[in-house]
């Protein structure tokens, strides 16, 4: 059974980038969330939390996966990119989506995801610049902040929002009209016609 989301987590990663989409993937209570890290030695993330990995990416269960979610951060500038890749690869291969913000982007690129997949990033000419091999000029559209396109899902480092929105909507967490009114709650703060009424009330009591 396909319940276990896989986030990413290594020394410098971004943290902040996939902390609203793993709120509303728990919210459910229907996945479990797993941190998998090159090894379960702890990790710091860029805010200086410390994580201990409840993984390593060799301890993953493709069978169990139902989305990988790599977030940006310092690993870009290691060799380590490259086990990252493999393993986007290895999970999407399994038959799972998977999902990336900012520099982790790039491992999808470098194993091959975007290459005939819509897809967007953090600024039109970076993945050419740092994946030699990344094939998908044509796919890139630098007019959003994150698409999903046959279960990969890409978002620029301003995205973090739209990065969520993309997730809630593969995973199927809530109806299209439900959608709609979180993006317009956590991107415009218009809440929801339900909450007006308690917006109004908590305001004029106030």
């Amino acid at each position: 059974m396909r319940d276990t989301v896989y986030v990413q987590v290594f020394d410098g990663f971004a943290d902040w980038q996939v902390g609203l989409a793993l709120a509303e993937i728990r919210r459910p209570g229907e996945w479990e969330i797993l941190s998998a890290g090159f090894t379960r030695e702890p990790v710091m993330a860029m805010s200086g939390l410390r994580v201990a990995p409840d993984v390593s990416i060799d301890e993953l269960d493709l069978d169990a996966a139902a989305l990988l979610i790599v977030p940006g951060g310092h690993v870009w500038l290691s060799r380590q990119i490259e086990r990252m890749a493999t393993l986007a690869r290895s999970v999407y291969d399994a038959g799972a989506p998977v999902a990336a913000i900012d520099e982790g982007v790039l491992a999808l690129a470098r194993a091959g995801l975007l290459d005939r997949r819509r897809h967007t990033g953090n600024w039109p000419g970076q993945i050419g610049r740092d994946v030699p091999d990344y094939a998908g000029h044509d796919q890139y559209d630098a007019n959003v902040l994150a698409v999903s396109d046959e279960g990969v899902i890409t978002a620029s480092h301003l995205g973090s929002i739209e990065l969520a929105r993309e997730i809630i909507h593969t995973l199927g967490l809530y109806n299209a009209s439900d959608r709609q009114h979180w993006y317009s709650l956590f991107k415009h703060a218009v809440p929801p016609p339900w909450l007006r009424g308690e917006t109004a009330a908590a305001a004029y009591a106030a």
